[in-house]
């Protein structure tokens, strides 16, 4: 029960000094110090929000066999996922806690409410794929925190998936037993 707790706080240490990064990020590409941070600044600029007729921004967001369809608004934190409250989807805080990490960057912490559809794959990878979709929804809605988030790691894909099983073998790797005598 130790370890469970101990990665908890790791977890929440990273996300700790993922805000922090952002912060400087932030303030970094608002004051322009560098021409690097000043083309950010100009791209960052240039995009428009992508949202639709009802003020929604949409993304799609991947993870292991996972794929989520998200729909983020401004409202007042709800997140609802398959037609159901976060908390009854996604039982272990652990879960939840992967799923507000893009909030929790931003510091946009209840000031939107999301709609995710998600399909494929376990618990672990869903809330991966429903994060992706967040970080990648955000993007749309305000393209200003698009530097905040792509230092945090929320933009990329993570493109880990399993092995799969070879031919000869139990598993992926796993040999059958050999004894030399």
């Amino acid at each position: 029960m130790a370890n469970k707790k101990d990665e908890t706080v790791r977890d929440l240490k990273d996300i700790g000094a993922a805000v922090a990064e952002s912060k400087a990020v932030e303030a970094k590409v608002g004051a322009a110090a560098t021409s690097e941070n000043a083309v950010l600044a100009d791209i960052t600029a240039k995009r428009e929000p992508k949202i639709d007729n009802l003020g929604r921004a949409y993304a799609t967001g991947r993870r292991k066999d996972a794929v989520a369809r998200v729909w983020v608004k401004a409202g007042t934190g709800k997140v609802t996922v398959n037609g159901k409250d976060q908390a009854d989807y996604f039982a272990r805080h652990t879960h939840r806690l992967i799923l507000n990490q893009p909030f929790l960057v931003v510091e946009r912490v209840g000031k939107f409410d999301v709609i995710a559809t998600v399909k494929g794959g376990g618990l672990s990878g869903q809330a991966g794929a429903v994060r992706h979709g967040i970080s990648r929804a955000l993007e749309n809605f305000e393209p200003t925190l698009r530097p905040a988030l792509k230092k945090a790691g929320m933009m990329t894909r993570d493109d880990r998936i399993v092995e799969r099983k070879k031919v000869g073998k139990h598993k992926a790797r796993r040999t059958k037993q050999w004894a030399k005598r």
